[in-house]
């Protein structure tokens, strides 16, 4: 084996296959596979092969695309065969729910660039005469879905990696990692050192392990799921006599599955609930465990065997070829971990991936794109690795994971927030808003109020596609903002603290927007080298050198890791991470100053506190309170960011004086309204790594003349062009149903540009949306359409902050 590579990839199933031809197709041909065993060996050789390109969020459908495009390019560049089946793929809707889940999918569909078709019964009886539902409302067809060959599709990526000079090298087990003086990583194997620069892990049911060779602990942990084959099937046989297409791999919620041709055959996978699922190697694959199966299970799928032979007869007709029962990775939201390794300079994560063969192609492009070209031509934060914090311990991603697949299946919901490991992170506050009637949400593993149930009304959310009740309370708590007074708790909010005598020279060449004065906050953005929004931080000067940071609390790992991967070498800037030590409440509307006046010393008059100004101080009998006068909601409004250990006398003082004022308890489902009839963007939504900074509409952040940044010229080149897009707002009449995000916008039918984040606008009685739109269409009065659950509504464009456009509230 070679001593020395570029790149030294861990892992030979289809994921390392893939990212090993995505690296040679780049030219990074100097890398080299390690595979413990043989190529295909983990979960791949036994996996159904499945590609299906179904998802409503618009970057995972858009690289399931990709997988697609690879692969059916692959047999004639590399002349071996795939084994690919472009049959399609059905989705039958049984209820409302369902099928007001594919009316909303269409329009994403088509700003994915994917076919996909909404068909009545009738039309999805034709394309498979096999089934017999009576009930079924409706069926989501795409016509460029099928299944492949899992060996032959990972052999030939090897071979088309190989033929450019790539190496590949079995029976080879890597048994450590270290860190050599010059920075690089040497990986230790049963046939040698390898040095290297990059190391990538893809190492499938082995994560966890693989993780803790590198000292990270991976959440990802192995399911098991299985399905059989059966004998003939005579109506296929028929149907190839009579030179028929192969029917569409099919997907029906009655029996919780899929089904599709194999051979003469049917291929039936069902999915176990809960409460029967099974993991696998939960403390370690054992040593014996290799291209091996484990006994069928029957039982813990009896149910969607029954529910099948009622609705393809044809199913129980014949008998049974083969059970193929193994394991496979799965992650508590059911994407793959992707992207950089937290703390760990160029290592790369390819792991937990929840069907290493649709995803294969898909991770080897865009993976090798970041390493190469260091960033990625469309938003991958989905994936990225550092979306879990250190809450994603093994106790709470096994509860989560069993939760995954065996809710597979089942109906979901937009903002659906799942039960399993809950409560995991709570603050002080938790027992008293529970008793003042909080729906719990949940971010980064912290529980946060999505909204408050008044006294007879049950707290406990009520999620639809469609408008529900709890949208009266949601107004209520939003006009309770607009006109009296709202308390939010924010403590999941992200805070890092940055000292040391070069801190503001190292903050100001990474953010975009000058640093502010002593006293002082501001808004301003880390930008990636191309341009894109890789973090959003509020930053507070509490000294010279001495800052306070604040950003969204999905990114706490994630930032972290991204900045402190930039701190100087000589120790003259220290980061911290104080988001458990600091708790957070928003005071915010009219009658702010009127409630937090009497708790504290701090002049909160305009002359001593104006907007985005910083003092520290007590309030009520907290100490080293940080208020900051900014907020989310576009109200005279203070946050209050406190030691932890006060939080729970803070909140009853708070609720004390507020209730002499109407203060009314907020929770984010109420925060999001209020910030879109603002117009505030959102991080991951309406910006992103993808989206240059100007495409968000954050110009009055970007301080061009102030010195270089990351991303400055990025952001100069993208100026210069004349076809840009523009972040707009809309104006959507509604009724029943509110746009989401992704949906398409056209013009004379043409489709023109995409929403990226919608919602009802209480206080204006309208949708308002934030939307990207080519520069000639972003002119408020430029009217276009939008379908929301199939029904066409006008969305117009209107100027910025449709609500106080002056921002004269938050002034007062």
């Amino acid at each position: 084996m070679q001593a020395h590579a570029r790149v030294v990839i861990v892992g030979g199933g289809c994921v390392g296959a893939g990212i090993l031809y995505g690296l040679a197709k780049r030219g990074w041909t100097d890398v080299a596979l390690l595979e413990r065993t043989q190529l295909t060996a983990g979960s791949t050789w036994h996996a159904a092969g499945l590609i299906p390109s179904y998802a409503r969020n618009i970057n995972v459908g858009r690289m399931i695309k990709k997988t697609i495009e690879i692969y059916e390019g692959l047999e004639a560049e590399t002349g071996q065969p795939v084994g690919w089946h472009k049959c399609g793929q059905l989705r039958i809707a049984n209820s409302r729910d369902r099928l007001d889940e594919f009316k909303s999918y269409m329009s994403v569909a088509d700003v994915q660039g994917m076919r996909a078709h909404l068909l009545t019964p009738a039309e999805a009886r034709e394309l498979c005469p096999l089934l017999d539902n009576d009930h079924m409302l409706g069926a989501l067809y795409h016509p460029d879905d099928g299944h492949i060959a899992p060996a032959d599709v990972t052999h030939a990526m090897a071979k088309g990696a190989r033929d450019l000079g790539s190496k590949v090298y079995l029976n080879t087990e890597v048994t450590g990692f270290r860190r050599t003086p010059g920075g690089e990583w040497l990986v230790q194997t049963n046939k040698g050192d390898i040095t290297c620069e990059h190391v990538i892990c893809a190492t499938g049911n082995y994560a966890r392990q693989t993780g803790a060779l590198l000292g990270l602990e991976i959440p990802a942990i192995p399911i098991l799921h299985q399905y059989w084959i059966t004998e003939a099937v005579p109506e296929i046989v028929e149907r190839k006599k009579q030179g028929r297409p192969e029917m569409p791999i099919l997907r029906d919620e009655g029996f919780e599955g899929y089904l599709r041709e194999e051979g003469d055959g049917l291929m039936f996978g069902p999915y176990e609930r809960t409460a029967n699922l099974k993991l696998f190697a939960e403390d370690g694959v054992p040593a014996w465990f290799g291209a091996d199966l484990v006994e069928e299970d029957f039982e813990a799928v009896s149910w969607n065997w029954e529910q099948a032979l009622q609705l393809v007869p044809a199913l129980g007709r014949v008998g049974i070829k083969a059970n193929v029962r193994g394991p496979f990775q799965m992650t508590a939201d059911e994407l793959p971990l992707m992207g950089p390794a937290w703390g760990l300079p160029n290592v790369w994560l390819a792991e937990g991936v929840p069907g290493g063969i649709l995803w294969g192609g898909t991770i080897g492009y865009y993976l090798s794109e970041r390493i190469v070209e260091g960033g990625n031509s469309l938003d991958t934060s989905d994936l990225d690795p550092r979306r879990f914090g250190d809450y994603a311990n093994k106790a709470w991603t096994r509860e989560k994971v069993r939760e995954a697949w065996g809710t597979h299946a089942e109906q979901k919901y937009p903002g659906q927030d799942m039960p399993a490991a809950r409560p995991q992170k709570t603050a002080p506050s938790y027992a008293r808003l529970t008793e003042l009637g909080a729906v719990w949400g949940v971010l980064n593993g912290w529980e946060m109020p999505n909204w408050f149930a008044p006294k007879g009304v049950e707290a406990k959310d009520q999620y639809s596609w469609r408008w529900t009740p709890k949208g009266n309370f949601v107004a209520e708590e939003v006009l309770a903002v607009r006109n009296a007074v709202g308390l939010v708790e924010m403590t999941p909010m992200t805070k890092f603290e940055v000292s040391g005598p070069n801190a503001a020279a190292w903050l100001d060449r990474i953010l975009a927007n000058r640093l502010p004065a002593v006293g002082k906050a501001t808004l301003t953005h880390h930008l990636t080298a191309a341009g894109g929004v890789q973090a959003e931080y509020m930053v507070a000067r509490l000294q010279e050198d001495f800052f306070y940071l604040i950003s969204t609390p999905r990114a706490e790992r994630w930032n972290f890791d991204d900045l402190a991967k930039l701190l100087p070498a000589d120790g003259s800037v220290s980061l911290k991470n104080v988001t458990s030590e600091r708790g957070c409440f928003t005071v915010v509307g009219p009658k702010a100053r009127d409630v937090l006046q009497p708790l504290t010393e701090i002049d909160l008059s305009n002359a001593q506190s104006p907007w985005f100004s910083v003092k520290t101080g007590g309030v009520a009998l907290a100490s080293d309170v940080r208020l900051l006068r900014v907020n989310y909601e576009g109200e005279l409004g203070w946050e209050l960011y406190h030691p932890m250990a006060y939080q729970r006398q803070l909140l009853d003082a708070l609720l004390r004086e507020g209730e002499k004022h109407g203060m009314r308890l907020v929770g984010l489902h109420a925060l999001e309204s209020l910030r879109l009839e603002k117009s505030y963007r959102a991080m991951y939504r309406d910006m992103n790594p993808e989206l240059n900074a100007l495409e968000s509409g954050l110009e009055r952040f970007i301080r061009l003349d102030k010195g270089d940044f990351v991303g400055r010229d990025a952001v100069l080149k993208y100026k210069a062009r004349n076809d840009q897009r523009r972040s707009v707002t809309l104006k959507i009449e509604t009724d029943g149903a509110s746009t989401l995000a992704s949906e398409g916008l056209y013009l004379d039918g043409e489709l023109v540009g995409r929403i990226t984040s919608g919602g009802y606008g209480y206080a204006l009685g309208h949708d308002v949306a934030l939307a990207l739109l080519p520069e000639r269409f972003s002119k408020p009065g430029t009217k276009l359409d939008v379908a929301i659950l199939g029904e066409w509504k006008t969305a117009e464009v209107i100027a910025d902050s449709p609500y106080d456009p002056a921002n004269d509230r938050p002034r007062m």
